[in-house]
């Protein structure tokens, strides 16, 4: 039987990664063949992503691919959400993409509240308000009186944008840009509105693509550079939560799921929107899937407190491995403090480990002293964090939750996959932890006419990747812990 190559650009806050996917019959293999940083980049205060960087990380893995004789079928991208590029009437890009984490939009919300009121907002996008959506970064630069944004034809979210590098074609793909509080997940199209009631002309928002639309080939300048020829790109779920999720191996619909990585993603999968009172009240959020689905889920932060922690100890000398990590964590005293892990003082603290002691010093609880008990506090807040999104999702799912599967680099945490079962009182399936990249290669399978809907691809997934089932374990005291959890973030 013949085999197919698909490529994967999968790409994080923290890093990125070209994987490739061999696909034969109901079989798949699947290999990373480069790894690259990626970060922020802080300029005059303010904040980047060195897209230029990501790019020419792009073209190597191509020549990679053909030095070790790979010839992928296609190519598709997949990033994080809302973050942007200006591109001007003569297709150059207009300046460095700002990156979510600037401060220039702290404070935007409630500006731009006084123009559309957040409630109307949250009805006609239900998108989860936080300060850094699409929306409010171009309310933030039009209230700046950004020149990019002034001289701007197009806007292109960061999957689009390195795919117009690599191919000099726009689109805009449907579930990147449905992380941007712009678009109508019920009409599935942009609300202009939100942007025209601002002074921002939106025609800078391109016509909506669908994960598998071809956007064309690569270009005669990159196919020459790196020797690869011209390979078509396609349009995949552009958002590496929806690549993510598309990639979940069960086999019906009752599940919960959890992208953990630097941020933890928790929700549902449903047909349709859930917009109602108290989604609008617990600030859900209504996010595109592939095959027209609803991602239901809630942003939590997550891995984010644990790798700003491991940046600190690093300057003073310690590097903890994964595995020294939960060593560590296992070994420390249980429930001896808690974080509320979406506290807006754990967004961007110039000290983490100094935000987490501040908390704990604020509602009581004694502060972490050693590596060990931080690790611990920030794991168990997690776990803990999650049952209390679980619990107000059961009131609002169309289905019930029986299991939450675990995906994303997170799901080979076997402890906090353990306290997570433990917390939730459900069992917990881990894997797979190339979610994304086997996502975003299965779409690209499916536009070659090699796999039929997702149901389909999670079957195939789940026949070659076996998840990791964890039970729950000590329900009474996890029961203890999460009303002490509750009293705590309710101070």
């Amino acid at each position: 039987m013949d085999k197919q190559i698909f490529l994967a650009f999968d790409l994080g806050a923290t890093s990125g990664r070209a994987v490739t996917v061999t696909l034969c019959g109901n079989k798949f293999n699947i290999e990373e063949i480069h790894r690259f940083p990626n970060g922020i980049m802080q300029l005059d205060g303010k904040y980047y992503w060195n897209v230029y960087s990501l790019y020419e990380e792009l073209k190597k893995a191509l020549q990679i691919c053909v030095q070790r004789g790979i010839k992928p079928h296609s190519i598709g991208i997949d990033t994080w959400g809302v973050d942007f590029g200006y591109i001007a009437k003569d297709g150059s890009l207009l300046g460095l993409p700002r990156a979510y984490r600037d401060p220039y939009t702290d404070g935007a919300p409630e500006e731009y509240f006084k123009i559309i009121p957040r409630k109307e907002l949250y009805a006609s996008t239900g998108i989860q308000i936080m300060n850094f959506n699409s929306l409010f970064q171009l309310f933030s630069a039009k209230r700046e009186g950004s020149v990019a944004l002034e001289e701007a034809e197009h806007i292109l979210f960061m999957p689009d944008l390195l795919t117009y590098l690599l191919t000099g074609k726009m689109v805009c793909e449907y579930t990147e840009a449905s992380t941007s509080q712009i678009l109508n997940p019920a009409k599935k199209e942009f609300e202009k509105r939100l942007l025209d009631a601002s002074g921002i002309n939106s025609k800078i928002l391109l016509p909506l693509s669908l994960p598998g639309t071809l956007v064309g080939h690569l270009s005669d300048s990159v196919a020459q550079e790196t020797g690869i020829g011209k390979i078509p790109v396609y349009a995949v779920a552009g958002h590496d939560t929806a690549s993510a999720i598309a990639a979940i191996p069960s086999l019906d619909k009752e599940f919960a799921y959890l992208s953990s990585g630097t941020w933890s993603l928790m929700g549902i999968e449903c047909e349709n929107p859930i917009i109602n009172e108290d989604s609008y009240r617990h600030n859900f959020t209504n996010e595109g899937g592939i095959d027209g689905t609803t991602c239901f889920l809630k942003n939590i932060t997550g891995m984010w407190l644990l790798e700003q922690c491991r940046k600190e100890w690093e300057r003073e000398g310690v590097n903890y491995s994964y595995p020294q990590i939960v060593e560590l964590a296992t070994a420390a005293e249980p429930f001896r403090s808690f974080i509320q892990p979406d506290a807006a003082v754990f967004a961007n603290p110039a000290s983490m480990s100094a935000a987490i002691t501040r908390f704990c010093e604020e509602t009581g609880q004694p502060a972490p002293q050693t590596h060990a008990q931080f690790i611990r506090c920030i794991f168990e807040s997690l776990a803990l964090c999650y049952r209390d999104t679980l619990e107000t999702m059961r009131v609002l799912s169309p289905h019930a939750i029986k299991r939450l599967h675990i995906i994303g680099g997170g799901s080979k945490n076997a402890l906090l996959n353990q306290l997570t079962a433990n917390a939730l009182g459900i069992p917990t399936v881990a894997g797979p932890a190339e979610a994304t990249a086997i996502g975003n290669c299965m779409v690209q399978a499916r536009a070659a006419g090699l796999v039929g809907d997702r149901w389909e691809m999670r079957r195939i997934i789940a026949q070659m990747e076996p998840p990791v089932i964890f039970e729950p374990q000590d329900t009474l005291l996890w029961q203890q812990a999460y009303d002490i959890y509750k009293a705590i973030i309710n101070l």
